[in-house]
Order: C-alpha cells, then structure tokens, then sequence
C-alpha cells in the first residue's frame, strides 16, 4: 500500500475534497464521502469507483486489508488538522473518500416496491429516508432530480453510506413518472392527513406499491393526491398534525413491507 504524504493543503490534487460540498457534485459523477463507517460501506460496494482516499495514517493502519482489496488510484495521507484545512472546517473523524456515483437505475428496472419523493428539501431528511428503506429491504428510491441526492455528502453520511445500496432514479415530471408506474402496475399510495385517508392499520398492500411523500412543509399538492390511487395516514392523537417526513417514512415502510407479505 503506497501512501502519498500530504503536507500543502492547497494541493491542486485535493481540489475535489475542497470543492465538492453538500449538494454539489461534479460533470464525472464525482462525490466526496467521509467518516470509517460510510467510507468503509463504500470500499465494500464493488459497483462504486473508488478514485482516492484522504485519511490519516492511523486510519489506514486499521483498515489495510479493506483497502488493499480494491484497486484505489491514490491514497493520500495526512494528519487531521490537514484535513481540516483542506476542507475548511472541523472534522470528527480521519477518512474521506472521492468516488464516482453509480450509474442511474431506469425506471423500468427498479423494484415492485419503490419510496418516492416528491419536493422534499432537507439533505438530512434525504439521508435518513435512504437509511430506512435499505434497513427495511425496500430497494429502489424516486426522487426529482431538482432536489437534494442520497449522494450528497451529507445525504450520504445521515444514511451511513446505505443509500449505495438502493436503486436510484430522478424523475423530471411527477405527473408522467406515476402515469407510467400505474401503467406498470404499481398502486402509488400517497402518505398525506385527508379527510379521506386509509388510516394505516386499515390499508390493503399489493404486491407492487409506490409509497410517495411530500414536502417536509407543504406536503403533497391537490393535483399531485388526486393523481394517486389512494392516501393514506398514521394514525395520530386528535392535537398532533404530522411526524417529521422522515419519522413517518420509517413507519410507513415498515408496515407497508409487513403488510404485504
């Protein structure tokens, strides 16, 4: 394992690691990860490119092997507070990695249960979505591609690195793509507070299901619920109106995998 030792943290080589941040990535796809956990998940994740990693020396002195079992361009190392200055702000761990996004899944190809987002603006709320479904064995996330991605670095770290394990595919036209999932054969089911609602210990759950969520604020608009075959609620006490988007997706998901088996 041949290490290249970092001391100039304004070192053209490292521009991606200063450059790339929550919601940036470059025209090749690149993003950057960090943290063990998450960039140990990604060494394991053959469909992922590595390109470089940016660690300390006691990072790759526990990780040997795991690095050495992929073919990785450039390990670079240096100390932490090197790594902070590269990427201008403190860091609480002694990894990072560049890689390359895996390639997007059509829609055609993704699995008969899929979580859907519609507008929804929070890395975080991204993130721990992309963590619930791969923990509950729901493989394929939706998202619109003017929103955040499960790739974001943020995204990437609230979902420990599991978003690599999803299929993922970003819709331009929400209206289109659940045309074109009905037409397939999903029943989208829309998770929103109406009068109308199946609460969620009364729902019936097909073999192929979209489950959508809304907005962290708006929730889903009129055109979009009316789009949908049904809706469907958490049952709550009288004076609470809503989980957080990603509380509620959690338990969606769990009852909906339970339910339909």
């Amino acid at each position: 394992m041949q290490l290249t030792p970092i001391k100039d943290a304004e070192s053209s080589s490292l521009s991606i690691y200063r450059e790339l941040r929550d919601r940036a990535f470059s025209k090749d796809n690149s993003f950057i990860a960090d943290s063990p956990k998450v960039v140990n998940l990604l060494l394991e994740t053959e469909k992922i490119e590595v390109i470089s990693l940016l660690a300390t020396q006691a990072y790759y002195d526990e990780f040997q092997d795991l690095i050495e079992s992929r073919k990785i361009q450039h390990l670079y190392v240096a100390t932490k507070e090197t790594m902070q200055s590269i990427v201008g702000h403190k860091v609480h761990h002694n990894c990072m990695m560049h890689g390359i996004r895996p390639k997007e899944t059509t829609l055609e190809k993704l699995g008969d249960q899929i979580i859907m987002l519609d507008e929804i603006s929070s890395t975080e709320n991204i993130g721990s979505i992309a963590r619930s479904a791969a923990a509950m064995g729901v493989d394929s996330y939706l998202l619109p591609k003017q929103g955040p991605h499960p790739f974001n670095r943020r995204a990437l770290r609230v979902s420990m690195g599991l978003a690599s394990k999803l299929k993922i595919h970003q819709y331009s036209n929400i209206f289109e793509t659940l045309q074109k999932l009905k037409s397939s054969g999903y029943k989208i089911f829309a998770a929103e507070v109406t009068p109308s609602a199946t609460p969620l210990s009364k729902v019936v759950v097909p073999d192929k299901w979209v489950l959508l969520m809304g907005h962290e604020g708006k929730g889903l608009s009129q055109e979009v619920l009316a789009a949908c075959d049904e809706a469907v609620q958490i049952e709550m006490e009288p004076d609470i109106k809503s989980f957080n988007v990603g509380v509620a997706a959690s338990i969606l998901i769990y009852h909906f995998k339970n339910l339909s088996r």
